[in-house]
């Protein structure tokens, strides 16, 4: 997801300015996404540039975005036609897995094992009690979450959780791997 899309998608329910904008998709995202306010802006005039949203003269609001210009209403956002259709593909569009992402830590192990000097296990070890000091954090965040009137965050809080035991699991993957002996492409190089 991009917030590009999270911000079509909030603006096919009402029109809305930048700093609503930004509000709305971290609340809705249930924090899980901070937007600095540049970026909120940036993204909307990338957004104009396209013709996917219009500008119009809104209401005056509390907008600390902008320069204190006592009066001045400010712009609000709302989608052209092309804006909604892509809105409408999006939420049709299911989400693509399977292919190269770019996740750091895959790379980072993957370099580890074809890297000469590289201790790996300690590696993993490391990337492990990290794993786990955020796993605990967001099971904490999870308890504390009412999923009936916060409903975005605490779901948002389980695919990371889920994410996090996942990182375990493979973890303890690599590290039975890296221990069953020289499965290195290093070492699988080197013989003859």
């Amino acid at each position: 997801m991009s917030v590009r899309q999270g911000f079509l998608a909030l603006l096919s329910e009402r029109p809305m300015h930048g700093y609503q904008l930004r509000q709305e998709f971290e609340r809705r995202t249930g924090g899980a996404w901070p937007l600095n306010i540049g970026q909120a802006y940036t993204t909307l005039n990338r957004l104009h540039r396209d013709g996917l949203v219009e500008a119009v003269a809104g209401e005056t609001v509390d907008d600390p975005a902008t320069p204190p210009t006592t009066g001045r209403p400010a712009e609000q956002y709302h989608l052209t036609e092309l804006g909604r259709q892509s809105a409408v593909i999006w939420w049709e569009s299911p989400v693509a897995r399977g292919k190269a992402e770019r996740d750091e830590l895959s790379i980072k192990i993957a370099l580890a094992v074809t890297a000469p000097g590289v201790d790996v296990a300690a590696v993993v070890r490391h990337q492990r009690s990290e794993t786990m000091r955020a796993l605990r954090a967001l099971t904490r965040a999870k308890r504390q979450a009412d999923p009936e009137t916060d409903r975005a965050r605490s779901l948002v809080l389980d695919a990371q959780i889920f994410a996090a035991e996942a990182e375990a699991r493979w973890l303890d993957h690599v590290e039975a791997t890296v221990a069953g002996g020289p499965h290195t492409e290093r070492s699988k190089r080197s013989t003859p």
